[in-house]
């Protein structure tokens, strides 16, 4: 199986009103959720093999705060495209992804990653998460997916398993 981590970015600040959307940074609860997060997916065996960041900088705030957590040493590529990403935009960049690799992370935006996240969740999918998902994707929240053993180019709606979805109210 492979798995595919949908993780919106962490609370971003809003206290600048001179600074542009791309270029607001994490606020001090999102500097706090960020590495919870992440020990909470290393305590679950889950570490990505290649991380797609949107080059935002709250979301690579975000995964500087998060890896950490993880260990090891991810592929990782900072993509402008993903800044405020649709959910096709946001498939494009999976469907990239090596055949080799085992465990995608993706650190984007809203309402790209919510939507992508319910599109993708086939019927097999945790109930109670999927319930929690179509309510709202909060800031720091992770979409977990297993996916069948094929090419990431073969993902399509429907076609993944929405295994958990991790708040951080909820850690």
């Amino acid at each position: 199986m492979k798995t595919l981590l949908l993780y919106r970015h962490a609370k971003s600040a809003w206290g600048d009103p001179h600074l542009e959307d791309f270029d607001r940074p994490l606020s001090p609860r999102g500097r706090k959720a960020a590495p919870t997060m992440g020990a909470a997916l290393a305590a679950r065996g889950l570490r990505p093999d290649l991380v797609l960041c949107s080059a935002a900088v709250r979301t690579q705030e975000t995964w500087r705060l998060t890896a950490p957590e993880l260990g090891g040493t991810p592929e990782l590529k900072v993509l402008r495209s993903l800044y405020l990403a649709s959910p096709a935009q946001i498939l494009r960049q999976i469907h990239g992804a090596d055949a080799e690799v085992n465990c995608v992370m993706v650190i984007a935006h809203n309402p790209g990653l919510e939507t992508l996240s319910l599109q993708l969740a086939d019927p097999s999918s945790n109930g109670e998460d999927r319930a929690r998902l179509a309510e709202k994707f909060p800031t720091a929240a992770v979409a977990v997916f297993a996916l069948p053993e094929q090419p990431w180019s073969a993902l399509h709606a429907k076609g993944a398993r929405l295994t958990e979805f991790l708040r951080p109210r909820d850690l």
